[in-house]
């Protein structure tokens, strides 16, 4: 990368994300694309749009992907040398169904992400969640690339509540209060195929429809320190049982006891 370790320290620091670093080679690119759409035959569509969860344990080439060196450079120089892959998910946004000749498909009903906060739904303590959206499609506007609120991650925790606009791919359908946010200082991420951005779990992040005819595929990969900790949360208990260390070594085995 041309960019120093730490310019993208500081970067990260300051705003929270990163966007727009190359990761695929064009030869793993097609072979990650390829492989993907072997898996919307077998499950349809429906499914892959966001129910591929942590296949990274069933499939090699998807545990590849949250090993590639490109990403974990990164990692590694955010939370630092000992990493454990705490999740993952496909997320994919099909074409807008073209409208009929009587009735176009409202803006509303289609699937978006409303915004939000990744630690609000992670239970995790101790240390920072960090989120890759690895682009397997060019991500742009009309197809609903992700939006950020650069350095809101340092403003903590916010409350959400359930959403009021229909189609919200979150699956507790909760969103941040607008009253709450500056969302007049938004601003886009849009990555070419093969590229990542990364964001801090506290920054405030949503992505719009797509009104496009092109599809929007990312790999969600979600990494923490393993000086990390797993907490109670009794709005949204959960288990960790995919992680698995990626980098460096593990003296805390905070989540050893989940990973069966």
């Amino acid at each position: 990368m041309t960019t120093s370790t730490s310019e993208l320290q500081e970067t990260y620091k300051q705003q929270g994300f990163l966007s727009g670093l190359p990761v695929l080679t064009e030869t793993e690119l097609r072979e990650a694309t390829l492989a993907f759409s072997e898996l919307e035959k077998e499950f349809g569509e429906n499914y892959t749009k966001y129910s591929l969860h942590n296949v990274h344990r069933q499939y090699p080439w998807v545990m590849d992907l949250t090993k590639h060196p490109r990403i974990l450079q990164v990692v590694q120089a955010i939370v630092g040398p000992d990493v454990i892959l705490l999740d993952s998910r496909f997320i994919c946004k099909y074409p807008t169904p073209k409208p009929s000749s009587t009735q176009g498909h409202e803006d509303e009903e289609l699937p978006y992400v409303a915004w939000h906060q990744d630690m609000r739904y992670w239970g995790i303590a101790g240390g920072p969640v960090l989120s890759v959206w690895l682009a397997l499609d060019d991500s742009v506007k009309e197809n609903g690339a992700l939006r950020v609120i650069p350095g809101s991650h340092c403003s903590g925790l916010l409350p959400h509540h359930q959403a009021v606009r229909p189609g919200n791919m979150l699956t507790v359908n909760q969103e941040i209060p607008e009253e709450l946010l500056q969302t007049e200082e938004a601003v886009l991420c849009p990555l070419l195929a093969g590229q990542m951005s990364i964001h801090d779990g506290l920054l405030v992040h949503a992505s719009d429809a797509n009104t496009s005819q092109k599809r929007r595929c990312g790999f969600v990969i979600r990494y923490v320190p393993t000086y990390a900790y797993p907490i109670e949360d009794p709005d949204r208990p959960r288990k960790f049982h995919a992680t698995q260390l990626v980098c460096g070594t593990d003296q805390f085995k905070h989540f050893s006891s989940q990973a069966q």
